[in-house]
């Protein structure tokens, strides 16, 4: 039996039945996975300082890949921190229509979106200009929007889709346009794979009437991030989206990869057993393919969706399961 190290970062609120529920389908899976895990609660990181981080480095630094469960953010975000010191410049982030979850838009939905983790105005609260104007900088950085592009281009290349990158640079020309002119240079390496550019305010109508028309969509940062939560609404539920960000070397190949649900820590509903599992156990999936084990991550994150679509769903989505029954219903679909 195949063994991997993985680690385990844990966080707040509901993780520590996200946490039960990932290690509940671990024990089923044909391979071990054998979970370093390191306590990034805020009380943790409240009452060690830099001790619980100094742990998270450590780990991450040897085993190359973690799964990460939601965390509070009261004066610095975890998040944010992970990815300044690995250097995590790429999101990715799939949203595909569930079976079985009601919504208000009738149309199937079936879209990766690989966004750039850094800069854009993220990065730069702003200042006032006396007491009636702001302003904010605005950076895109020639090194992530390029990891990016390669990132989208081989995800298309994989699946036998099509890329659409998506800014405003008709406006944003210095910005937007470096961005562009990056996804340009990274699609002569992927002759066969069609691209188009979009603007990103017609991309959104355009997903919305035409959604076959979208496969891999990458983007800077905050349109990555609008585009995301957006594309989780029309298929019904924030708490279906997973998340994973990954660090490059210099020829562009992943070294570093950091795989979590894209929702919050939900405290008023911690500990009762109510919450939602299912984007926790779909980057579960995904990171289980990153490991190379193509068939149990396709077969994971496929269980989750076939468990839904028959009925089988916790109250946030419609149903009456608990997060305990939700997790062995989906471990039993798995061994089928």
């Amino acid at each position: 039996m195949s063994t991997y190290r993985v680690v385990e970062l844990l966080g707040d609120g509901i993780s520590p039945e996200l946490s039960a529920s990932v290690h509940a389908i671990a024990d089923v899976l044909p391979f071990e996975l054998q979970f370093e895990t390191v306590d990034l609660s805020y009380e943790r990181r409240k009452e060690s300082g830099d001790e619980a981080y100094a742990e998270a480095f450590a780990a991450m630094e040897e085993y190359r890949v973690a799964i990460k469960y939601p965390t509070r953010t009261v004066t610095k975000s975890p998040n944010r921190v992970l990815r300044d010191r690995f250097g995590f410049d790429v999101i990715h982030r799939p949203v595909t229509t569930f079976r079985g979850v009601e919504n208000n838009f009738k149309k199937s939905l079936d879209i990766d979106v690989v966004r750039i983790a850094t800069g854009g105005t993220y990065t730069d609260r702003g200042r006032a200009i006396g007491t009636e104007s702001a302003v904010s900088l605005r950076v895109i950085e020639r090194v992530p929007a390029r990891h990016a592009a390669f990132f989208a281009f081989r995800k298309a290349s994989r699946k036998g889709t099509t890329v659409v990158s998506t800014s405003k640079w008709t406006i944003q020309k210095e910005a937007d346009g470096l961005f562009e002119d990056q996804v340009d240079e990274v699609k002569q390496y992927f002759p066969d794979v069609p691209h188009r550019r979009e603007l990103f305010d017609a991309l959104l109508a355009g997903i919305i009437l035409r959604p076959d028309d979208y496969d891999v969509i990458v983007c800077p940062n905050e349109y990555g991030d609008f585009l995301s939560d957006m594309a989780c609404g029309l298929i019904g539920s924030i708490g279906l989206g997973d998340s994973a960000s990954f660090a490059f070397d210099e020829e562009g190949e992943p070294i570093q990869a950091l795989f979590d649900p894209a929702g919050g820590t939900a405290p008023d509903i911690a500990g009762q057993n109510i919450c939602n599992p299912s984007a926790a156990l779909l980057a579960l999936g995904s990171l289980i393919r990153h490991l190379g084990e193509e068939k149990s991550g396709l077969g994971l994150r496929g269980a989750v969706r076939e468990v839904i679509a028959t009925g089988r769903k916790t109250g946030d989505i419609g149903g009456n399961l608990t997060t305990t029954e939700f997790t062995a219903a989906v471990a039993s679909e798995l061994g089928t």
